[in-house]
């Protein structure tokens, strides 16, 4: 029955896409807030179908805490699920991307359109200053500027090294940092096809102040809050070991 499930959502994910993404080549003219709403309504129909067609229900905790100015968001990633969360859910969200994501059909033309931070993962120091840069321009502007700060996904009950490079963008840009923690991957995993149901716990933690701080010092606080509330959401939740 899971299969069955988690093959009927990856059929409306096939379907819906590429209309989503064909309306959002067609309304380029109309500018980015017609585009963001786009990318907005293509996330909560894809959160609602996993709901209901997957089991997978979930809860924030932390959203009273939400600030009114643009900030960093660090977020834990072990899954597409809180990429597409986040998306819906942040106040006009900007994320961090591999450039390659954007020549993916379909989602990453659709991508392309909502102003991500598209960098060249492979040019070191280049790379870093794109970030500071781009991001800095989109944090005066209002977004929130989204960065998984791993790198990449990481199974649950793993861990990746922390970069540098969003606590240097907030640090230069004197904006705040909204850490995230999550225990999506226990129910949708890495690459996987199976979506278990269960109650996928998302917390936003308290703003972390970067008002002259080092960026190492602010990387620091937030990896030891993101892995630590991860640790707990695990616990309290009673997640297996083994993700999917």
């Amino acid at each position: 029955m899971i299969q069955l499930r988690s093959a009927l959502y990856l059929l409306v994910m096939i379907l819906v896409t590429p209309l989503v993404a064909a309306l959002m080549i067609v309304c380029i003219p109309l500018g980015y807030s017609v585009e963001h709403a786009l990318t907005r309504g293509w996330c909560k129909l894809m959160i609602g179908a996993a709901r209901i067609l997957c089991g997978l229900q979930y809860r924030v905790l932390g959203a009273e805490r939400f600030p009114q100015q643009a900030v960093v968001v660090l977020a834990k990633h072990q899954s597409a699920w809180e990429t597409i969360f986040l998306n819906a859910y942040c106040p006009r969200p900007v994320f961090v991307i591999k450039r390659e994501l954007v020549l993916v059909p379909f989602f990453g033309w659709g991508l392309a359109m909502i102003k991500p931070i598209s960098i060249d993962r492979k040019a070191g120091r280049d790379a870093l200053n794109q970030v500071i840069e781009q991001g800095t321009q989109r944090l005066r502007d209002g977004h929130w500027v989204v960065i998984f700060p791993e790198g990449t996904r990481v199974a649950p009950g793993a861990r990746k090294r922390y970069a540098i490079g969003g606590a240097t963008l907030a640090v230069q840009a004197a904006a705040p940092v909204v850490p995230v923690a999550h225990n999506a991957g226990y129910f949708w995993g890495r690459n996987a096809f199976t979506k278990r149901p269960g109650l996928i716990t998302i917390s936003f933690g308290p703003m972390i102040a970067t008002a002259n701080r080092a960026a190492v010092e602010v990387i620091q606080e937030t990896e030891r809050w993101i892995e630590t509330e991860v640790q707990r959401i695990a616990t309290e939740s009673g997640c297996a070991e083994t993700p999917v």
